[in-house]
């Protein structure tokens, strides 16, 4: 049971410099627009083109509505807070968006992981993809990444909720993370630091781990690989690939496996900003704008709403 005496909280936000605001908006709008926009696309064109309804694409589908729901459930009440003196969000507020930021937070974890697989099989076990990845596969890891994800979630969603906040009600931060709440608490938090380190371990530690052996049986393949160009394309493709997911794993991992008596505030949220708010908006980039079949199924949509 809570007996918070806390109501609502103050987001400082990245920084309180009030000249850097209008500039730090900006920049902001933009990558929540690039990142919301970019993703829906994905999601209509593999929705309305039937050719993209395979393994690879629902994944790629799963990731993109991920990415929407994570930016979505901190970038305009972090753009709210730039505008605003008052800089407020309410205990139940706070609440929802550690809740749905915790739920993209695991559910983006386990789809790297699932996305890696199917590559992998598809890589290396060419002639059976169709066999191995078939509906079932597909519907199995999509099941998996929900449970985990929606598991996580409320298993630290309702960590926090026995929390006592008493006072003082300054996040400095740019939206509501574990860390910040945590270092704000003024009920024993050990039960919530051994679970956060946990969910680290075996989710970021353990999928950034099968995602690299993955993408290790990918590389070996592709050096069997006899033409240059194949190799060159192929390995293109990986190192992007695996540059973007080190980019959301790194700062995953640095973030959560401390005690909150060791967070930084200042440089922790800029590392935050990484996976909260660039690999959403890499993501698009880097998985599909880049296919050519998604190229194609983009374009269909273009040519569609046109007509």
């Amino acid at each position: 049971m809570n007996y918070s005496t806390v109501k609502e909280f103050m987001i400082l936000g990245l920084t309180q410099k009030s000249e850097l605001q209008g500039i730090l908006f900006i920049i902001f709008l933009f990558i929540y627009l690039v990142a919301f926009v970019g993703n829906m696309l994905i999601v209509i064109a593999i929705i309305y083109n039937t050719a993209l309804h395979t393994p690879m694409y629902i994944l790629l589908l799963a990731l993109a509505v991920v990415d929407i729901i994570c930016t979505t459930s901190i970038i305009p009440k972090m753009l709210e807070t730039m505008l605003t003196s008052e800089k407020l969000i309410s205990y139940g507020g706070c609440m929802t968006q550690l809740f749905f930021f915790t739920w993209s937070l695991g559910a983006e974890m386990v789809l790297f992981t699932a996305m890696a697989y199917d590559r992998y099989v598809a890589i290396c076990f060419p002639l059976r993809y169709s066999t191995i990845m078939n509906h079932c596969t597909c519907v199995a890891l999509l099941s998996i990444v929900m449970g985990i994800a929606v598991t996580n979630s409320w298993v630290h969603t309702g960590l926090i909720l026995r929390l006592t906040f008493c006072g003082p009600n300054i996040i400095d931060h740019f939206f509501c993370e574990i860390p910040p709440l945590l270092a704000l608490s003024c009920s024993p938090v050990r039960v919530n630091e051994v679970m956060v380190y946990v969910a680290d371990i075996t989710l970021a530690v353990g999928d950034f781990t099968l995602t690299c052996i993955s993408y290790g049986f990918i590389i070996a393949a592709i050096l069997r690989i006899r033409t240059t160009e194949g190799k060159k394309k192929a390995f293109s493709t990986c190192s992007s690939h695996l540059i973007v997911v080190s980019l959301y794993y790194s700062p995953v991992i640095y973030t959560y496996i401390r005690p909150a008596s060791s967070y930084t505030f200042e440089r922790d949220k800029v590392v935050a900003a990484l996976y909260t708010l660039v690999t959403p908006t890499l993501n698009p980039i880097v998985y599909s704008f880049r296919n050519k079949e998604m190229q194609a199924g983009i374009r269909k949509v273009f040519a569609f709403a046109k007509g």
